[in-house]
């Protein structure tokens, strides 16, 4: 009797602990954790419930799915070249990047079937459009221009689709080979043309400064000749004073010893003989001693024939 009630005990513990584990299993499985920059579209019984955004949610067992793990970080879409023709018919390959972003998950869940594969289609069909109403030059120079209208109509395009396009770019371009080599010979002639312009440029101010060398060169020699000139003149007019001085002070002390007239003739005329062998080039003798030099050396001469 015991033994039935005690199998029938152990019994009802195994159920009851395999129905704790089950709960447990189904709780840990319905809770959810949506990460940072994330969100999951929610479908209850097949049909769009909400969106959840980053923390802690519960899925309601059987009834909710998770339909949808969107990212809310911005992508990059690196698309592969697209053939093109401009309007004077240049077949070129361009490749473009996409950067966007899904701004809503709903919309970029059930909005579009493959949201890559439509932008890339997308992209193409729009390139296509904007490089058709271009020239070859005009492409070439107006990638900027390409870009923002790219950028303005993709992203009014996508907007149905819960994605929103930041920046567009023309990764490359690439024109046709024959194309391609009359850019480089173009290219090649215009950068020996600016060296052409260097070297002449180089050349002309290479005969400026020549020629201001040699202009301040015979500015500084005649600068030399007029201070040689000027130093002689200052010589001379020195050495005059000097005469001059002397020979007051002479006549100034012969006064004082009360010297006559012809004495003091005599000693300035001797003065200006002193003078005139020293560094001065030219003497101006006053006219009144000009007779006195002249009695002067006719009697040494005289006393120089009586010895």
């Amino acid at each position: 009797m015991f033994a039935p009630l005690f199998l029938l005990s152990i019994g009802g513990y195994a159920v009851i602990a395999v129905i704790v584990i089950l709960l447990i299993v189904l709780v840990v499985t319905n809770v959810i954790i949506v990460p940072q920059a994330n969100a999951y579209v929610v479908e209850r019984l097949g049909a769009y419930q909400q969106t959840w955004q980053t923390g802690l949610h519960f899925k309601v067992p059987l009834i909710d799915r998770v339909a949808n793990k969107v990212t809310l970080k911005e992508r990059i879409a690196d698309f592969k070249p697209q053939p093109v023709i401009t309007r004077d018919n240049v077949t070129m390959q361009i490749d473009t990047v996409v950067y966007f972003f899904v701004s809503d998950p709903k919309l970029y869940t059930y909005g579009v079937v493959q949201p890559m594969a439509a932008i890339e289609n997308l992209t193409a069909t729009t390139l296509r459009n904007l490089i058709g109403e271009m020239e070859l030059d005009q492409t070439l120079t107006s990638r900027d221009i390409i870009n923002s209208k790219m950028r303005a109509i993709l992203d009014e395009a996508t907007d149905p689709w819960g994605i929103k396009v930041n920046r567009v770019e023309l990764k490359n371009i690439i024109p046709p080979r024959e194309i391609q080599d009359a850019m480089e010979r173009q290219m090649k002639a215009e950068r020996e043309r600016r060296e052409s312009i260097l070297k002449a440029e180089g050349e002309k101010k290479s005969a400026i400064l020549i020629a201001e060398g040699e202009k301040e060169s015979a500015i500084l020699r005649a600068e030399a000749v007029k201070q040689q000139k000027i130093k002689e003149a200052e010589g001379q007019a020195e050495a005059l004073m000097k005469v001059q001085t002397a020979l007051a002070d002479s006549i100034k002390l012969l006064n004082e010893a009360g010297a006559s007239d012809a004495v003091i003739k005599l000693k300035a005329l001797e003065a200006f003989q002193a003078a005139a062998n020293g560094q001065a080039t030219k003497i101006i003798i006053p006219s009144e001693l000009q007779g006195l030099a002249g009695l002067a050396t006719g009697i040494v001469e005289t006393m120089k024939g009586e010895q």
